[in-house]
Parts: C-alpha cells; sequence; structure tokens
C-alpha cells in the first residue's frame, strides 16, 4: 500500500510540471526507456535459451517464457547498484542548470542512439551488447554536451573501468568455458554428457535438469544486471528534470543520514592519532563536517545542494568501504562493524530507484524476453560453430555466464551478457575440435560489431546532439 502510494505522489509531481513538454518528455522519455529494457530482453534471450533449444531441452516457447519469467525475477530482485553506475556516467550536475530544451535534446539524443543500434543489429541477428550500446550513447551525448555547452562533467574513470570490464569479460568466458570443459571430462564420467543432443529427443534427465538450471541462472543474472541499465535510465530522465525530489530518497529519514555520519565521524576522531592514513582520515572528516552542514541545511529547495550531498556521501561511502578492509587503519573491530552498519544505512539514502520503476522495466525486460528471440538465438545456436552444441558445451557456457553477469551485478559494473555468452560458445567450440571449428564469417562478424559498437554509439549520439542543439537548443 505504502508503495502505491509514493507512485501516486511521484506520478502527481510529473503530471504537476510546469511545463508542458517537460511534462511530455517525461512520459514519453520513460516510455522509451521501457522500450530499450524491452528490446534488450529480446535481442538478449539467446544468451539463455539457446542452448536449452538447441540442445531439445525444452521447447522454444517453453524456454523463452521460463527465460521471461526469470529475467523479471532478476531486474525485480537484483538492486540498483548498476543503475547508480548508469547514472554516474551521465553528467546530471551539469545538465540541470541548461534549459529544458537543451534537457530534452541530450537525452533524446541518448535514448535514440541506444535504441536504434540494438534494433539494427538484432534486425540482422548479430549479437550485441546492451551495455556497449547505453554507454556508448551516454558518453557521445555527454561528450557533445561538454563541448558545446560546457566544459567537463564526464566521469572517465567510471568509464574506463566499466570498458575495462566489458573487455575482459568475453576474453573470460572464452577462456573459463575451456577450462571447465576441461574440467568436466576430469570428473563426469557419463559420457552422454559430452555428445550431441539426438534429433527431437531430450537429453537424460540429470542433463536436462542441469540445463534448465543454467539456463535459470542467466536469466536470472541478465535481469539484474540488464535490467538495472534500464533503471539507470529512467533514474537519469527523473534526476535531471525532478532533481529535488529523486536525487536521494524521499521516503528515507535524513535524521538517519545524520546520526549515521555522525557515528562515522567520532570512529574517524578515535582513530586519526593511531591510523597509519592519518590525511585520508583527516580528509574524511572534513567529508563529514561539510555533510553535516549541509544535510542540516537541506530543505528540497537547492537542486545544487541535493546532487552535492549524494556526490559527497557516495565519496564518503567508498573512502570507508577501504577503511574497513584494512585493520591497520580502523583498529577495532566493532568501529568497523559500525561502520560497515553505517554505510548499509545510508545506501538506502543515495542508491535508490522507485519501486514502480523497478517494477516497470522489470516487466519490459521480462515481456521482451518472450518476443523477438528467433534471429539471434539462431546465430547463438547454428552459427558459432560448425558443429552442433553438445550438452556439456552448453552447460559450460551457462555456468561461466551467469557467474560472471552475477560478480559483475554484485560490484555494480554493467557487464555484456551477449559477449559472455556468446565468447563462452566460442570457447567450447575451441575446445571441441579447435579454432578450425569456428564459422569464421560469423566470428568476425560478431567481433566487428563488439569493437564498433563503443565507437559508432558516441559518434552517433554525439553528432546527433551537436546537431539538434543547433537547430532547436536555448
Amino acid at each position: 500500500m505504502q508503495e502505491y502510494y509514493n507512485f501516486l505522489q511521484d506520478l502527481q509531481l510529473i503530471l504537476q510540471s510546469q511545463n508542458t513538454d517537460v511534462v511530455i518528455f517525461l512520459i514519453v522519455g520513460i516510455f522509451l526507456s521501457c522500450v530499450f529494457s524491452f528490446i534488450n530482453g529480446f535481442h538478449d534471450t539467446a544468451n539463455a535459451v539457446a542452448t536449452v533449444i538447441y540442445t531439445n531441452t525444452l521447447k522454444p516457447i517453453q524456454a523463452v517464457v521460463w527465460s521471461g519469467i526469470f529475467n523479471f525475477l532478476g531486474a525485480w530482485v537484483g538492486g540498483v547498484a548498476v543503475a547508480m553506475s548508469i547514472v554516474a556516467l551521465f553528467p546530471v550536475a551539469e545538465v540541470i542548470n541548461e534549459s529544458n530544451a537543451t534537457i530534452i535534446i541530450i537525452l533524446f539524443s541518448v535514448l535514440f542512439t541506444a535504441i536504434s543500434w540494438n534494433l539494427l543489429t538484432w534486425y540482422f541477428g548479430i549479437p550485441c551488447t546492451s551495455s556497449h550500446t547505453l554507454m556508448g550513447s551516454l558518453v557521445g551525448a555527454g561528450i557533445g554536451f561538454s563541448l558545446i555547452v560546457t566544459h567537463g562533467g564526464i566521469n572517465w574513470k567510471l568509464i574506463f573501468d566499466m570498458i575495462l570490464a566489458l573487455i575482459i569479460s568475453p576474453a573470460f568466458g572464452f577462456s573459463a568455458v575451456i577450462l571447465l570443459l576441461s574440467i568436466f571430462r576430469i570428473i563426469i564420467k557419463n559420457k552422454t554428457i559430452f555428445e550431441p543432443p539426438k534429433e527431437n529427443q531430450p537429453p537424460p534427465l540429470w542433463i536436462r535438469g542441469l540445463l534448465i538450471t543454467t539456463c535459470t541462472g542467466v536469466s536470472f543474472f541478465h535481469g539484474s544486471n540488464d535490467g538495472q541499465k534500464g533503471m539507470g535510465l529512467v533514474m537519469i530522465i527523473l534526476i535531471t528534470f525532478l532533481p529535488l525530489h529523486f536525487t536521494l530518497n524521499n521516503n528515507f529519514d535524513k535524521q538517519i543520514a545524520i546520526q549515521e555520519i555522525q557515528r562515522i565521524q567520532n570512529i574517524l576522531e578515535r582513530n586519526k592519532d593511531s591510523s597509519r592514513l592519518k590525511n585520508e582520515i583527516v580528509s574524511n572528516m572534513l567529508i563529514t563536517s561539510e555533510l553535516l552542514n549541509d544535510l542540516t541545511a537541506f530543505s528540497n529547495n537547492d537542486k545544487k545542494l541535493a546532487l552535492k550531498i549524494k556526490e559527497h556521501l557516495q565519496l564518503l561511502q567508498r573512502n570507508t568501504r577501504n577503511f574497513t578492509k584494512n585493520s591497520d587503519v580502523i583498529k577495532n573491530t566493532e568501529d568497523r562493524e559500525i561502520l560497515a552498519e553505517s554505510l548499509s544505512n545510508i545506501s538506502s539514502y543515495t542508491d535508490y530507484a522507485p519501486y514502480w520503476v523497478i517494477m516497470l522495466i522489470s516487466l519490459s525486460i521480462g515481456i521482451g524476453t518472450m518476443i523477438g528471440w528467433k534471429r539471434i538465438v539462431v546465430t547463438v545456436g547454428e552459427r558459432i560453430g560448425k558443429t552442433h552444441i553438445t550438452y556439456a558445451q552448453g552447460a559450460a557456457a551457462e555456468i561461466v555466464a551467469a557467474s560472471t553477469i552475477g560478480l559483475s551485478t554484485g560490484l555494480g559494473l554493467p557487464v555484456s551478457t551477449t559477449h559472455v555468452l556468446s565468447s563462452g560458445i566460442a570457447g567450447s567450440m575451441v575446445a571441441s575440435e579447435g579454432v578450425k571449428n569456428l564459422r569464421q564469417d560469423t566470428v568476425k562478424n560478431i567481433l566487428v560489431v563488439w569493437v564498433l559498437t563503443l565507437p559508432v554509439t558516441i559518434i552517433l549520439s554525439g553528432l546527433l546532439f551537436i546537431v539538434l542543439y543547433f537547430f532547436f537548443g536555448k
């Protein structure tokens, strides 16, 4: 009931905006974010269902419905850490000071580019990562904005970390599947698992159970990671237009945040002389003092202050987490436990998406998973390798994909489900009969799209912003 009441409050706030153009774009922007998640769902369905379909474990309709349900559940319960990383890519602090026309142009550039590239690659049946697509769209529009409107505002460190994760994940998927298949051959005595499926015959029950389990894992973790990308898009739109209401969690008591910061400040004070990292401790104390002053003065009438508070709270969390990991900095075990508890409470204030946003995007990616699946499934199932996928290959690829995506979600990093799974399938083909078992044309197309997605989306989004700003910006 409380979540329903909060949704009505948020809806009323959106509809009561003084500018009709803003109301229209808020509604359209949220709808397009759902479209992006919907496309993400059917574009990436192959990541989970190709192996169970091509091993006759599940019928296609059974597989996509099953995958859709667990994509929904993964997005619903997966948290918002990845969504907050997506938000951090966008120069919100600089954009909110611009005219409504400029804000609409930059957000439209992001949405149009992300949706268009995903649709284009799906149409040609080429596995493509929505993570690269969204990152490139956000970065391109941000660069265009910084070039002709303001200077700075691009979080290059976060961009580098995300690109690194996106580069490493396919290489890890390729090599990890080869290693896992080698382990399978040593520990699994029943050789049936290493055979291709017999035509129109389901696999033995134990293999079927294993493949359904791995399909479920990939679907769930795909939803938990990729679903948050859509949530991040919606939160960018809401925070940019309505920063006072959506930058920080209005359902969280500000006084609790103040109390937690005071607890952190007291612990830092007790340890500042005994710690080997005195400068870092003192720096954190300065942040806590400024936060206490800002939070006391904050009364929902200064959008810049709201963004500043959030930025400093996140900086405090990062710094303090480093302290809690090192017993030489905060020596008392109880103090480290208090710090960890305080950080958890503060994150409820900063890392936030309304329940209705989570539900909306979860439904979008879940329903999208059940539609339009065939093009990419055929590519993954038939065109990467020259031989048919065996049960072991399908299981190994999906175990690696699920674990990689799950770990990335826990770290708050968007990762390419598509490329982890595709590279895993490629690795399984190489493990079985060597490089000659790969279809060179398909692998080449996947690699070309993988390499081009970031630069193409950055250029397209940046140019689109510049052109639209030239004609319609104010």
